[in-house]
This record gives C-alpha cells, structure tokens and sequence, in this order.
C-alpha cells in the first residue's frame, strides 16, 4: 500500500539524512583551513603557510653562509607552493561536495520529511471532518441535519489537501530516487579532487626540486674521501686534493724528521677527527701538526679510498710492464713513459706527492724512510689492480711491482719531474718554519739516464740514485683492510749496476724519452 511504501522510503531517507550529515562534518574536520572564510584569511590560517613563513623566516636567521639556511629559505619557498595548492583543493572541495552534501542532508531530505508530516496532519484533518459528516448524517436533530451539507464540503476540501500532499510527497520521492545517482556522485567527485590536488602537488615538486637539488649540489661541501680526484678537483677549483695538499704541508711544518713516517700507526680517534676536518674544506688544522703520524694516515687513506688510483687502472698493465724492464736504464726510461700518459689531474698531483716523498727520503738518515721503505709501506696506496678480490690479494699481486715502481721514482723524482713545486699550491697554509732540506749532490744537467754520463758531463752520474738489487731478501709487510700478508722478494742473482753511456744529444728523440741506441 501506498502507507507502507511511504513508511519505508521515509525510513531510508532519513539514514540518508544521518550519513550525509555525518560525513559532511568529518570532511569539514579534515580540512585545514577556516571553512566559509574568504581566501586571504583561509589562506593564512593553513598550518603549511605558516610552516613555510617559519622555515623562510629561520632561513633569513641563519644568512646565506649556513647551509641549513641556504635549504630552509628555498624548501619553505615550496612549501607555501604546496599551501596554495592545498587553498585552491579545499575551496573547489567545498563548493563541489562539501556544499551539496549540507544541501541534501540539511534542506533537501528534511523538506519531504517535512512533507510526510505534513501528509500525516492532513489526513487526520480529513478523518476528523469525516468523522463529523457521518455523526451529522445520522442525526436526529434537525440543527445537525441542516450542517451535512457544509461539513460534506470540508471532508471534500480535506480529501483534496491529502490528495495534493500525497502527489507532492510522491514526485519528491520519486525526484529523489531519481536523483540518488547524482547524490553518490559526491563521493566519486571527493576521490576526484582529491587526486587532482595531489597531481597538482606533485608537479610542484617536481617542478622545484630539481632546482633545489641542483643549488644543494652546488652548495654542499662534499666530502674529499672516498671521492673521485678529478669531481673533487673540479668541485673545489684545486690543482691538488685538499687531503694531499693539507697533509704534506703540515708534515713539511713538524713530520719530517718523525721516525717512521708513514709506518706506524696513528691513534683511530684523532685519524677519524682529521679526516672529518679534511672532508668539511677547513684549513683550521693547526691541533694537528703535533701528530704527524695522524697526517700521514689520513694522506695514506686519502690516497686508498680513492675510487681509483692515483696511478689510475688504465696504467696499470702499463707500469708492470715498465716494472718488468730488466735493464735499469731503458726501466727508467719506461716508467717516464708511463708517468707521462698520466691524465693531466693525476699527474700534477702524483708529481706534487713524489716530490714531497723525495724531500722526505732526505732525512732518512733520521726518519729511517728511505725511497725503498717508503714504496714499501706507501705504494700499495698508489697503485692496485681492478681486479676482483680481497684487498689482501690485490696487494700480494702487486706489492712486487709497486715497490720496483715507486722506488725509483722516488730516487730519480727531480730527473722525473724537474720543474720546482710550490707545496703551499692554494695559499691556504702557512710556509714550513724551517727551511728545506738541500739536495747533497744536486744534478746540474737534467737528461734522461741513457744520455747521462761520460762524455762531456762534468760530474759523475750518481749510481745510488739508479736501480740495482742487493742479493737481499726484501720482506714487505702489508696490513690491508683486516688482512696482513708478508711479500718477499728474493733476487736469484746480484744485479750491476745499469752502465751509463753518454749518447750524442742529437741521437735523442725528444718525444721519447727512451735511448736510441
């Protein structure tokens, strides 16, 4: 019946009523701003505009020279790009589905529920009115018998209104079933705006942090360890590695005259704070140079922890080779070779360090580090495989090699390299207060060993400064990583001396060094 059908729909109207109320206030809840606001103070109420005035604000505190400064002020800058986003989300939420939904659960469902009540009131109108008609038709009394007339006409008049209120209520129930699909749509809409404000978020970070990226990669000192020469070169505008530069001028200032240098170990905390001090730029190193040994670790693992060698793994098959050379002579004349095809970085600092590490073997008659002890205990920092395998292994198959390589370089560093070096390259350090160590016997006339000699040399050319191997055991220890391993290398035969013969400068290839012969 008609009565049961209303009672029924009425019933799911009002649950209908009760969750869209429910839910508009849990969205009202959810939002940030002040709802019904005009935009500017909306706007100023959201807690990311006031988180993106306070890290601006705290960005201007702490000026251009701090780095938390410098990303404060360009990360709150994008954070009140996500404010205005989230402004422009919540206004079009609000008109879109906050609006509508306190529409229908406010006016549109309580007015037919409105009209259900008043439905039920006329129709008591009309019973009432029946009611009398019918006592008047059955009347004896003649005052009555006349009314029947006048009171049929208000039963008549009283049907008619529950007539018309009854249409009404039916077309609003039907108008709202019809309409049901357009009232769940809301919720479709609130998914909808709700994946458009975060898409719009999104581009607006993409959109900044590249930049901020990009300035927060120009900013940051990043640290010198463990990083490639040629990016920390170019990084920090250096000829040389800060590591390097900073280390040999504090050992040229207090460690040259430490005995052995670069062989004893350094205490792991003060090492641990020299290289944090190294990896941050600073040239406030000065609680340092009364620990040379520290100096000379930190350049040691400066040195290890490079991504490549100084002498870089393109060479290395090339520095074996050359290693390898029986005549001392044309092996001299082939590791000049090889220096030579060092890239321009690498050879400027690997100049830099050999020059420093002769300067120091001068003083082997105090420090005990000789050009050999030096190759021992340095050159596997210098030089290593990229072949796969423990650090322990790589060493064992290239201790040998090494030590024949550096040695001599070390020896011969000015015939190597015979152009002067300035250590205090930057100008950030303060010049060694005692003066450099001289050469004893210092070589007048720089030409390669096979052009040395005889004729025309006023001076004997010194054979010390020359590879020759003692029939000695030579035992290297090498502690790499965790793992120690002793490599011995023992000469079957006594080996003379290279003879050094003058040859014609004509007869000398300028662009090889080695001897025509």
């Amino acid at each position: 019946s008609f009565r049961t059908l209303l009672i029924g729909r009425t019933e799911r109207l009002e649950l209908v009523r009760l969750v869209s109320h429910n839910t508009h206030k849990r969205l009202v809840s959810c939002l940030q701003g002040q709802l019904g606001t005009d935009t500017e103070k909306r706007h100023k109420k959201l807690p990311l505009t006031g988180l993106s005035q306070t890290m601006q604000e705290g960005g201007s505190q702490l000026g251009e020279e701090s780095m938390i400064g410098k990303m404060m002020d360009v990360c709150g800058e994008a954070e009140g790009k996500l404010a205005f986003e989230l402004l422009q989300h919540e206004m079009q939420m609000e008109k879109d589905i906050l609006d509508p939904l306190n529409q229908l659960a406010e006016v549109e469902i309580p007015n037919i529920l409105k009209q259900r009540k008043q439905l039920a009131k006329l129709v008591l109108d009309y019973d009432s009115a029946k009611t009398r008609w019918l006592q008047a038709t059955k009347s004896t009394n003649p005052a009555m018998a006349a009314k029947v007339d006048s009171l049929k006409d208000e039963m008549d008049e009283a049907l008619n209104k529950v007539e018309i209120c009854k249409d009404q209520l039916s077309a609003d129930l039907y108008n709202f079933a019809s309409k049901e699909g357009d009232y769940a749509r809301y919720y479709v809409m609130l998914l909808e705006t709700q994946a458009e404000y975060h898409r719009r978020s999104l581009a607006a970070l993409e959109v900044v942090i590249p930049t901020i990226q990009t300035q927060q990669d120009s900013w940051i000192e990043k640290p010198a360890f463990g990083t490639a020469l040629e990016e920390h070169l170019k990084r920090t505008n250096r000829e040389i590695a800060l590591p390097i530069e900073a280390c040999v001028m504090m050992l040229l200032e207090t460690g040259m005259k430490e005995e052995g240098l670069f062989r004893i170990a350094a205490g792991a905390s003060k090492l641990k704070k020299l290289k944090a001090a190294l990896d941050c730029s600073t040239s406030q190193l000065e609680g340092f140079y009364s620990d040379p040994h520290a100096v000379a670790g930190a350049l040691k693992s400066y040195l290890r922890e490079l991504p490549e060698p100084l002498m870089t793994f393109s060479l290395y098959d090339e520095w074996i080779q050359a290693s390898n050379t029986l005549d001392s002579d044309k092996r001299l004349q082939a590791l000049w070779v090889t220096c030579d095809h060092l890239p321009k970085a690498h050879k400027a600092n690997f100049r830099y360090l050999v020059k420093f590490l002769a300067k120091l073997a001068q003083d082997s008659d105090v420090n005990k580090m000789t050009p050999s002890n030096i190759a021992i205990v340095l050159g596997p920092n210098l030089l290593w495989s990229k072949t796969e395998g423990t650090l322990a292994e790589m060493a064992a198959a290239t201790s040998v090699h090494v030590l024949a390589i550096i040695e001599p370089i070390i020896q011969h560093a000015d015939w190597f390299f015979p152009e002067e070096v300035d250590f205090n390259v930057s100008g950030m350090f303060s010049l060694p207060s005692h003066p450099p160590t001289p050469d004893p016997e210092p070589i007048l006339d720089r030409k390669r060993p096979g052009s040395m000699g005889q004729d025309g040399d006023s001076h004997t050319p010194r054979k010390d400064r020359y590879l020759s191997r003692p029939n000695l055991t030579v035992s290297a220890l090498y502690v790499v990583a965790n793992e120690s391993i002793t490599v011995t290398e023992t000469p079957t035969e006594d080996l003379p001396s290279p003879d050094f013969k003058a040859v014609p400068q004509s007869n000398v290839d300028p662009t090889n060094p080695v001897t025509n012969k």
